[in-house]
Formats: structure tokens, sequence, C-alpha cells
């Protein structure tokens, strides 16, 4: 009787042969995974967009909270959240370019900016000295991501020939000549100091201006604009962590590690850079629209270093490369002079005046500078890290490792 070789395959037990063969070939089978929900036998299944019951279901929770949320909150409040979600799309942009591509920007308002006034102009109420052509809000957020989107392929090529600081101060440059010539362009912008409202509030021929019923639910201006920012919100969202989990993804993430070795493993710098600065524009448009759209009158000079400073805050604070971060920081980051203005009454050195030691808005200033340095030194990936450190601990307790 001559030897049979041995495959490999055939010392395997009943169990673990059965993930090689058969119909469930790369998955796990029942009996094996009941309490063992994080294995996982495929890239795919480690790489999916909600992994775990745990996310699948915090997340459904997560979006029905929210949907309950403006029909609970007072009026000021639902305008403050709202807010928040716009400033968490910007965030969100800035996220997959700096975060992501490791590409540091400080003219991230200007193309808030510009997609605030091409919003503007096709949504708007043409006036004495503004443009404006009253298009529908599906046309005119369409085209705020695209207008920022082109001007940032045409900035892409400049921008990729620097990198670090000196890319820095050429976005900042480009802020300040974006202020200036808002400044001067009063057809667009409506001139220094005056400013002009943002586009009219009309969805696919509804005014959301106007009270609507809705069986018992009575649905205000207010609630069809936090409406409006969560559904762009999820959505934009959704598409950027598809991204970042993506071979677009992953080529941004290479580049921002260490470019000349991303380029010798065949990643292309030049696309990969301008893609990341295109997907950003068009991000911080969308943004920029629903801004002056929420707060209700944009002026050029509030598009500036402060407010880019605001943006930066929010990533940092949030968490660098991640989504959900930018969401908690933007939430911060909105949510923090309210606190503030609500522990003014029980902090003498505070005050929402000019009276006390320090208004709320210096105070304000001075946790952002806190909290950045701190972030940065102790826990880099920000309100992310410090969340992911607390479910880490608590789903290995009581074991250390």
């Amino acid at each position: 009787m001559t030897d049979q070789p041995v495959r490999g395959t055939d010392r395997l037990s009943g169990q673990s042969r059965s993930l090689r063969s058969g119909r469930t070939q790369g998955t796990v089978p029942r009996s094996v995974s009941r309490g063992r929900p994080g294995v996982v036998t495929r890239y795919a299944d480690d790489q999916a967009l909600l992994n775990t019951p745990a996310k699948r279901w915090w997340t459904l929770a997560a979006i029905l909270v929210a949907l309950v949320a403006p029909f609970l909150l007072a009026r000021d409040l639902t305008h403050l959240v709202s807010t928040a979600f716009v400033l968490a799309i910007a965030g969100i942009g800035l996220n997959l370019l700096t975060g992501y591509a490791g590409q540091i920007s400080l003219g991230h308002p200007f193309f808030m900016a510009l997609g605030a006034y091409t919003g503007a102009v096709l949504g708007g109420v043409p006036g004495s000295v503004v443009w404006g052509l009253e298009l529908d809000l599906s046309v005119v957020l369409v085209a705020s991501a695209v207008v920022p989107a082109v001007v940032g392929l045409l900035v892409a090529p400049l921008a990729v020939r620097v990198r670090g600081l000196y890319l820095a101060v050429l976005t900042l440059g480009l802020l300040m000549l974006g202020e200036q010539l808002f400044k001067q362009w009063a057809a667009v912008t409506g001139g220094s100091g005056v400013g002009r409202a943002g586009a009219s509030p009309v969805l696919f021929g509804t005014d959301l201006t106007t009270t609507y019923a809705v069986g018992p639910l009575i649905i205000r201006h207010e609630t069809s604009m936090y409406l409006l920012c969560l559904g762009l919100l999820i959505v934009l969202a959704v598409a950027a962590r598809n991204i970042a989990r993506s071979r677009t993804g992953r080529s941004f993430a290479a580049v921002r590690d260490r470019d000349i070795a991303a380029e010798i493993m065949g990643v292309n710098l030049l696309r990969t850079k301008t893609l990341a600065f295109v997907l950003s524009s068009g991000y911080a448009g969308i943004a920029g629209c629903l801004y002056v759209m929420l707060i209700g009158r944009a002026t050029p000079e509030q598009w500036n270093i402060l407010f880019s400073i605001q943006l930066l805050a929010i990533v940092v604070i949030g968490g660098v490369a991640t989504i959900s971060g930018t969401l908690l920081g933007a939430a911060f980051v909105v949510l923090l002079p309210r606190v503030l203005e609500w522990a003014a009454q029980w902090l003498p050195f505070i005050s929402t005046g000019s009276s006390g030691l320090l208004n709320v808005f210096q105070l304000q200033s001075i946790l952002f500078g806190v909290m950045i340095v701190l972030f940065l030194i102790l826990e880099p990936r920000g309100l992310y890290g410090l969340w992911h450190r607390v479910r880490t601990y608590a789903k290995s307790w009581p074991f250390s490792y």
C-alpha cells in the first residue's frame, strides 16, 4: 500500500474544515460564532460599515433619537443642533483632506463661502444690488457642491507641490485672497459689512418656512431645516465612511503616512491629493450653503481665520481621521457656548456681557486652545479616542489585556 500525500485541510477538525469547503466557505458556522460575535474570516466582513451587532443597534438608536429630538426640543435648541449638523458636514470634508489624506488646510472657510454664495445667487431673491435666480434647493445644493469642487480641482495642482507648513500657508493665503474678493464683489456677496441672505428654503416646490401638520405632529420651519440638515449629514457621513474604507481611502492614508513610500508602491500622488481637495471642497460648499440658510445672513468678513480655527478644533477635538469623532467634535464646539451661558449664573467670574472677569466668548476661546493642546498631547484621536478606550476597557474587563 503506497503512502498518500496528506493535504493540509485533512488535518483540520470538522468545524474548521467546514470553513474551507462547501457553501459556507469563508463564513463561521452559527455554532462557532455564537458567543463570539467578533469572529470574522473575510476582509469584507472586517471592513463592513457596521460590522458588529452593537454598532448596528447603537446607530439605529442614534438615528431614531435624532428624528424625535426636534419635536421635543425648544426652537432655539433645535436651531443650535441644526448648526452642529452643518458644521459636522464641513468637519467631515476637512477630515477627509487633513485627517485621512494628511493635507493641512486653513482655507476651508473659503470653499464654504463659495458654496454659500453659489446657493445665494442661484436660490436667493434678487435685489437692487445682488443677483438671485430663486431656483429650487434640489438644484442649488448640487451646484453649491460642484462649484467649490471645481475651484478645488483648479487649486489642487498648486497645493500638491507643497506640504506641511508650506501647504498651510498656501491655503491661508487663499483664504485671505478670497475674503478680499468677496468684499469687492457686491453683486454676489452684498458687499463688505452688508452681506446678503442665503438661498430660499424651497425644496421640490415645498416652502420650508411654512408650518405643516402631519397627523399629530406640527412641523415648524426650524424642524424642517433640522430634518434637511440631518438627512444630508447622514448621506454625506455614510459616503465619507465608505470612501475611507475603500481603495481610495487607503491611498489617502498611505499618502498621509509617507507620500514617497506610497508613490513607490504605485499610488498616484497627484490624483490622490487632487481627489482629496475636490471631495473636501464639495463637502465645504454644501455646508456653507446650509450654514447661511440657518444663520439668515452672511458677510464677507465672517469667512476668516477664526472660522478656520473653529473647524480645525472640530477635527482635533472630535478625532482626526474618524467620521464619528467629527460628529462629536461638532456637537462639542457648537453646544459649548450654550453650556457656558448656563454655567455663567453659577460661576461669578463668567458673565454674558462685559462686567465679569471673563465673558462667555473669551472663556470659549481659552477652552478651545486648552482642549486642542491637551488632545494633541494626551489623546491624538480626540473624543473618539476617549470613547474607544472606554469601550475597549468595558469589553475586556475584568482582564487587563
